[in-house]
């Protein structure tokens, strides 16, 4: 099991969801203890109901990181600080 996740919530067609995949995929190039898990609100009605206007929103170990644009430098550090 890896020491960290990441949670991409997101739904096909979004531009912001695909720009925020490509820098979270770029980042674990860096920690490849990560994983990446990615969920589309469109399956599910609570997600979609939460956050149908507020995607992509980038969870660490299931605590909300970033909604809508997220930030490859601060991404880095909180990964970094999750590190074993």
């Amino acid at each position: 099991m890896p020491a960290t996740t990441v949670t991409l919530l997101a739904k096909p067609g979004c531009h912001l969801c695909d720009v925020a995949r490509d820098i979270i995929e770029d980042a674990l190039l860096d920690f490849p203890q990560v994983e990446l898990v990615e969920h589309s609100i469109l399956d599910d009605p609570e997600l979609f109901e939460r956050h149908r206007n507020d995607i992509p929103v980038v969870l660490v170990d299931d605590v909300v990181h970033t909604i809508h644009r997220v930030d490859s430098t601060r991404l880095r550090a909180a990964l970094a600080a999750e590190a074993p």
